[in-house]
């Protein structure tokens, strides 16, 4: 996997701009932060998104996919400001579960999401070498 950013543009914090790679397509949609009886045991942002990757590295492990090969990120939120003001606590969760991987990935604040306790959804696509 490539990470990729013209000459001279700044190195964005926490995602890429854009990722490259060459391989199996694996991708997974709707994961939300509940544990694996559906049950929601957190109701803040960071500790829903930190499930949400949790249960993301649970499915894509079985094909054989681990965070390293994570191109993109979609996430969708229902609240941006919630999301900023526990960006501390999202960078932690995330450096635990995804290491210093950092694919290309999207922040979309959405009015609500399918499940109601819902505060955080996110679709991945990875892409293992052949």
């Amino acid at each position: 996997m490539k990470d990729l950013c013209p000459p001279g543009w700044p190195r964005p914090k926490g995602y890429s701009n854009a990722m490259a790679a060459r391989g199996r397509i694996v991708m997974t949609a709707g994961v939300v932060g509940w544990n694996e009886r559906q049950e929601f045991v957190d109701n803040t942002l960071a500790g829903q998104f930190a499930q949400t990757l949790r249960n993301i590295v649970a499915i894509l492990q079985c094909d054989g996919a681990y965070p390293k090969n994570i191109a993109r990120l979609t996430c969708y939120v229902t609240s941006i400001d919630e999301y900023l003001a526990s960006a501390k606590e999202i960078g932690a969760a995330w450096r635990e579960i995804m290491g210093r991987h950092y694919p290309a990935m999207a922040l979309v604040e959405v009015v609500r999401l399918v499940e109601r306790e819902a505060k955080v959804e996110i679709e991945a696509t990875a892409v293992v070498p052949e």
